[in-house]
């Protein structure tokens, strides 16, 4: 059986076609697949940013009650160092 041009130039075009429209589906399907993966890392990588910011920032809350403690320390030890200037000028000046 012999084809005739025009039948195959039909051929070339119903191949041409297909292909192409295989390419397409191919390519539709790869974006679609690389946008779910991207969203997917994005979503971890928000989550774990996350929960490193809330550990920070207990962290960070623990520094600025230890500040509190340093100045209530800092005031008790300036009445220290006052009580002990008295105690010293008491006993020196009685001898």
């Amino acid at each position: 059986m012999r084809l005739t041009d025009p039948q195959v130039w039909t051929l070339i075009g119903v191949f041409a076609a297909v292909m192409l429209g295989g390419m397409t589906l191919m390519t539709t399907q790869l974006s679609r697949i690389i946008r779910v993966e991207v969203d997917r890392v994005e979503g971890s990588l928000t989550a774990r940013i996350d929960r490193v910011e809330g550990i920070l920032s207990a962290r960070i809350d623990g520094i600025d009650g230890i500040d509190g403690r340093l100045g209530r320390i800092e005031s008790t030890l300036g009445d220290l160092d006052t009580e002990l200037t008295n105690l010293a000028t008491r006993f020196w000046r009685s001898q």
